[in-house]
């Protein structure tokens, strides 16, 4: 079957766009110039992808999604930046993926894996790992990061700047103003922590060890009442050397520009 066929007569192709040879472009798509999409993926119909997206293999992009439009940041006066996203996406309707700006790193990036639910907005200076789960109408604010196997729940707003680590979860409906380490759960508006994500972790065929070292490295810094570098340190100490995840956690705490939630 030739790319003509896979095409739909209504849609739109910039001359300078790269499309692999099976990818599917149904009824009133729009690709922008300086585009390119990879192997195996699918556009339903009414799907807009702006100028300067890499798309990868295997995606499938819903209709009326909006993937790779110029950003909202007002500083934005026209630079060549870019949207780049992994393999095997699903891409529901009416999300909105956004190009970076020169103030950051001119990229907005998505790894692989990801279920961006309905209205799932991203915006510039994005980076987003593998495996994570966007619920309905999550709005992630410039330059955020996001970790892996991350599941945020709906109506979810994330602050610009915070970044959501590894394996944690964020319930619905939530306001995240400071970053998420990892494994950690946190909800509420504004969000606080209330455990680890101990549910995710059996579900990942965790050990009964990792869990329960995780789960105490958790009462270090959040319970036990000592700073964060007391925390850390007897982390290191007690926890470390015979459960190696908990140095996600430790990252996370040490590494936050933000502060965590608490």
């Amino acid at each position: 079957m030739s790319n003509h066929d896979l095409i739909h007569s209504t849609a739109i192709i910039d001359p300078s766009a790269v499309i692999a040879p099976n990818v599917q472009i149904g009824p009133y798509c729009i690709i922008g110039p300086n585009v390119t999409i990879g192997a195996g993926t699918k556009l339903h119909s009414h799907v807009v992808v702006g100028g300067f997206t890499k798309i990868g293999q295997n995606n499938e992009i819903f209709q009326f999604a909006s993937v790779g439009e110029v950003c909202q940041d007002l500083k934005y006066q026209g630079e060549e930046t870019w949207l780049e996203i992994g393999d095997h996406n699903l891409i529901r309707e009416h999300c909105s993926l956004h190009r970076g700006t020169v103030q950051d790193n001119a990229l907005t990036k998505i790894g692989s894996h990801n279920l961006l639910m309905v209205n799932t907005h991203i915006a510039h200076d994005c980076v987003v790992g593998d495996h994570n789960i966007f619920a309905n109408n999550v709005g992630v604010a410039g330059h955020v990061h996001i970790g892996d196997h991350v599941i945020i729940g709906g109506n979810s707003g994330i602050h610009q700047f915070c970044k959501i680590d590894s394996y944690s979860m964020v319930g619905g409906a939530s306001l995240i103003l400071k970053d998420v380490p990892a494994y950690v759960m946190a909800s509420g508006n504004p969000a606080h922590a209330f455990g680890i994500n101990i549910e995710g972790m059996r579900r990942k065929g965790w050990s009964k060890n990792t869990i329960q070292g995780l789960r105490e490295a958790y009462k270090l810094i959040f319970k036990s009442g000592l700073t964060s570098v007391q925390a850390v340190e007897q982390i290191k100490n007690d926890i470390l050397p015979n459960v190696p995840e908990a140095q996600l956690l430790i990252d996370s705490v040490e590494q936050s520009e933000r502060g965590i939630v608490r």
